[in-house]
């Protein structure tokens, strides 16, 4: 889309949110759900509130991102993924700033009846998740400009999403909700290998040094592949061994994943691989379906 299209305002807040991202907030949240409701122990007012706090805190995390890059000058007339649209003109920075700070708001609103619920769990997760999603790319050293925003991503959309969603809904916690939690982190993680793979010399022209610009195109489609399959080994390893079989479902998306890989292993151009980040966020909503349905077989 070119600036001189005109959207709508409806149009340019939903790009602003990055749609194909949005699986990484909600699918940790689902699967969560899931591992609590095999329990027997469900508070469907908990599961809702934390759903919509961490769309929430998705979109307020996306809306940070597209404004601070914009202030350090990472988005530039060459930059070839999709459209941001400080950068492109179709928003202020004082409207972005406004607009990132009332979804945050909103979503400490939100989080103040999980804070109820569960206490200072609830408080610490919620605090943390939103100063990273702020300092992801703020401030004089941003975590996406050191190279750690693969952990974090990992860690936050991972353990910490499941675990913080198993624990509002069940007031209890235990090691394999944990490592339940790291698949989809795993493939938060590969999201944001191909958009740093397709960023990479646009990155690296501008400062900004994430693990792609650091270790290379070899790296970063190692990286990837190496999470994707990761991801899908890992439910079944998991189920083999707590008695739920099925959750071997979710080898199924490796299917699918194959176009994928491909186009991560062979191309570098900036269309390709938006369309390879869009598939890997399909493929995650594939692996929660698969996953529920298979842990609670």
């Amino acid at each position: 889309m070119t600036t001189n299209e005109n959207p709508g305002k409806l149009t340019v807040w939903l790009l602003a949110s990055r749609p194909k991202t949005l699986p990484a907030g909600l699918v940790p949240v689902f699967i969560g759900g899931a591992l609590a409701f095999d329990t027997g122990v469900f508070h469907v007012p908990s599961f809702a509130v934390a759903l919509v706090g961490a769309l929430l805190i998705q979109i307020g995390t996306n809306f940070a991102n597209d404004l601070c890059d914009f202030l350090k000058d990472v988005d530039d007339e060459e930059r070839i993924g999709p459209l941001r649209v400080t950068q492109a003109g179709l928003v202020t920075p004082r409207q972005m700033k406004v607009a990132t700070a009332l979804v945050f708001l909103l979503a400490v609103l939100v989080g103040s009846y999980l804070v109820m619920r569960g206490g200072l769990p609830v408080v610490v997760i919620g605090v943390a998740s939103i100063l990273c999603g702020i300092f992801y790319t703020a401030g004089p050293r941003p975590l996406g400009y050191l190279g750690l925003g693969d952990v974090f991503v990992l860690l936050f959309f991972g353990p910490m999403a499941v675990g913080g969603t198993y624990y509002v809904v069940t007031l209890d916690i235990n090691a394999v909700v944990l490592i339940a939690g790291l698949p989809p982190g795993m493939l938060s993680t590969a999201i944001l290998a191909v958009n740093n793979l397709r960023d990479l010399d646009t990155d690296a022209r501008t400062g900004k040094r994430t693990l792609a610009v650091r270790l290379g195109r070899r790296f970063a489609r190692g990286e990837y592949i190496f999470l994707l399959v990761g991801a899908a080994l890992l439910p079944a390893l998991l189920g083999l061994g707590g008695g739920h079989p099925l959750a071997a479902l979710t080898l199924l998306i490796l299917v699918p994943a194959v176009p994928t890989m491909r186009k991560v292993l062979r191309e570098s151009s900036g269309p390709v691989l938006n369309g390879a980040l869009a598939e890997t966020g399909r493929l995650m909503i594939l692996f929660g379906v698969f996953f529920t349905i298979g842990w609670l077989s």
